[in-house]
């Protein structure tokens, strides 16, 4: 191991710089993702560096005092096997000391996972292909104004382990290529979902709802964002009813990840997930 090499808090320009890292292991982050990873927690992003020149990176993203959830690690190519990887890791398991950690692991790496205190939960798959078609529902699902967001706020909170206000704040509002639509049913939120491009096609997540036919109205109004191009939605295997919507509009299996934890393991209403936000936070 080099002997300059540190691991620091990421610096301004250097999250994006992970997001490519990222989008070159084909985990096909969003374009404009940075902007509300930064909100959700500003002190969760690390590199591993020589010098000034970054070599790997983690999040370790902290949601209220119990709760927090690792991804973006990654070595550079370049850089493998001469124990940074390691070295990272320890620095930013350390951050969250206390809390339960929840990631979403690879294939590849699940057993070096198991091996560091992280249990299975579930399995996740992700959907994707160009729609053939768009759902039918009962209801209709409508745009989310960035005025009105305490709602859905209140709504994630009862889904998502830990509320996690500022971090929606920001996915949420609607800007070039990103959209958050919300359904309602005698006023009161059944459920909300956004879709947002991303290096390649689109991907919708969150997608929470009470039921089905929510998630439905939902992906059909934010299906049309994709104008044509494939859409991806990550989905916890136990749900049932959202991989037969996923089936539903031609959509195929294309990528499987497990969810872990270390330590207690949240109650999360799988039935209620529809698409997992996204796999780098949660």
């Amino acid at each position: 191991m080099n002997s300059e090499f540190a691991v620091r808090s990421m610096r301004p320009g250097e999250l994006e710089l992970v997001l490519e890292w990222a989008r070159q292991e084909g985990w096909n982050p969003g374009l404009d993702d940075s902007l509300a990873f930064l909100e959700a927690d500003p002190s969760g992003f690390f590199v591993g560096s020589i010098g000034e020149v970054p070599v790997g990176s983690i999040s370790v993203v902290k949601y209220g005092d119990s709760f927090a959830f690792l991804g973006l690690y990654i070595v550079h190519p370049d850089f493998r096997g001469k124990g940074y990887g390691k070295a990272i890791w320890k620095t930013g398991i350390a951050t969250a000391e206390g809390r339960t950690i929840g990631l979403d692991g690879v294939t590849a790496q699940q057993e070096n996972y198991r091996r560091a205190g992280f249990k299975p939960a579930y399995a996740t798959v992700r959907y994707g292909g160009v729609a053939s078609a768009l759902p039918a529902s009962t209801l209709v699902a409508h745009p989310v104004l960035d005025s009105r967001l305490e709602g859905l706020q209140r709504y994630d909170s009862a889904i998502f382990p830990q509320p996690r206000e500022a971090f929606l704040a920001a996915w949420c509002t609607s800007r070039k290529g990103r959209r958050t639509a919300v359904v309602r049913k005698s006023h009161k939120i059944r459920g909300y979902g956004t879709i947002r491009r991303c290096y390649e096609g689109y991907k919708i997540g969150p997608l929470f709802a009470n039921d089905a036919d929510s998630a439905a109205a939902l992906l059909a109004e934010l299906i049309p964002e994709a104008k044509g191009a494939q859409i991806f939605v990550d989905i916890p295997v136990e749900n049932r009813e959202a991989i037969a919507l996923a089936e539903g509009m031609g959509l195929q299996p294309v990528f499987e990840t497990l969810r872990m934890y270390r330590g207690p393991a949240p109650a999360i209403p799988l039935k209620h997930v529809f698409g997992v936000t996204t796999l780098e936070l949660g």
